[in-house]
């Protein structure tokens, strides 16, 4: 790969990114963690809002030449200075987003959930391999330290073999006119949102693939959340043995944690998908007390690596894909009633 040379021959190179949509979290977390990255660097913008470019311009030294809308995306083929577009617009759009970059040759970072059904993801990869271009899906904790311990703890047996694992994530919801909570764009609710932080958790501890889902959904406030979920409850079970009993809800805050439970003791996080201060436990009373990172700027700098050495991701477009399709089956077993098996 062309880039991989490049990278050969000048160690300082850097991968130009566009940030494709300018809502809070491009603006509160990615856009300042590419601040701090080592081989990334903010060039470009994609926004539906004419106001937002300006500020953005200003704020970031941005060429007008790299600055584009929703309906000018095609023309990113005709600009060598943008290698990466980080797509943070609403789940709904990421398919559509992602392969308009894809076409244009840039390499994709899509933020989780990639999409919001399984035929779009599978569009998404598609599309990239197609155009010879990577995928990667924004899971910032698959690169925290306070995760990667957990997920050593669990992989090297430090409490024995585990046997049960407890993951929920959840808060409370404000702005009710907000697309988080409108079905067209955000593909469901909480669990679309922040239930999927619970589902990697229950993956990454076991080590394994589920092979059946069951769940139960409440809702207490039918206005508000009209189009999506508010709260479920669901439990995994794993080839191993292991069960996973997982939680989410847009009603109440506190819920940010998960407990792995082993033979000869235990080990968790709380918090655990917050931007920082993340705190674990062990049952031999030791802390899991890592250093704190830029979780965006650790991620994008891994996808840089990636490109740089042309070496697969370890969250690529399959493994948000993988996500989907058993967050679809919660869906599938709350409709039915019925404990739903995994392929």
């Amino acid at each position: 790969m062309a880039t991989s040379i490049a990278r050969a021959a000048d160690p300082d190179k850097k991968l130009n990114f566009a940030l494709c949509g300018l809502g809070s979290l491009s603006t509160n977390q990615i856009a300042p963690a590419l601040q701090k990255t080592k081989y990334c660097r903010l060039v470009g913008i994609v926004t539906g809002t004419p106001a937002k470019a300006e500020k953005w311009k200003g704020q970031y030294n941005i060429p007008v030449k790299n600055i584009y809308n929703y309906d000018t995306m095609h023309r990113l083929v005709e600009n060598p200075d943008i290698d990466v577009v980080y797509v943070v617009t609403p789940n709904a759009l990421h398919a559509e987003h992602t392969i308009e970059a894809a076409k244009a040759g840039k390499h994709v970072l899509s933020e989780k959930p990639m999409e919001v059904s399984v035929r779009k993801c599978e569009d998404m990869i598609a599309a990239c391999k197609a155009a010879g271009r990577k995928l990667a899906v924004g899971y910032r904790c698959q690169f925290e330290p306070h995760h990667l311990e957990c997920m050593r703890l669990a992989r090297e047996k430090v409490f024995g073999d585990i046997k049960l694992i407890e993951a929920g994530f959840g808060f409370r919801i404000g702005d009710p006119t907000q697309w988080r909570l409108k079905r067209a764009l955000a593909g469901g609710g909480a669990l679309m949102d922040v239930g999927i932080y619970a589902l990697q958790a229950a993956r990454y501890i076991s080590g394994e693939e589920p092979i059946m889902v069951s769940a139960m959904e409440t809702k207490t406030d039918s206005v508000k959340f009209k189009e999506v979920d508010e709260t479920i409850v669901w439990q995994l079970k794993f080839p191993n043995g292991v069960l996973a009993y997982c939680s989410t809800t847009y009603l109440v805050n506190g819920i940010n944690r998960y407990t792995a439970y082993a033979e000869k003791g235990w080990f968790g996080l709380d918090p655990a998908y917050s931007y920082g201060g993340l705190r674990g436990r062990r049952s031999d009373g030791k802390e899991i007390n890592e250093p704190e990172v830029d979780q965006f700027a650790t991620e994008m700098d891994d996808f840089a690596q990636c490109i740089f050495n042309d070496t697969p991701s370890k969250v690529p477009g399959e493994e948000g894909l993988r996500d989907i399709r058993i967050l679809m089956s919660v869906y599938e077993s709350i409709k039915t009633g019925k404990a739903v098996k995994l392929a």
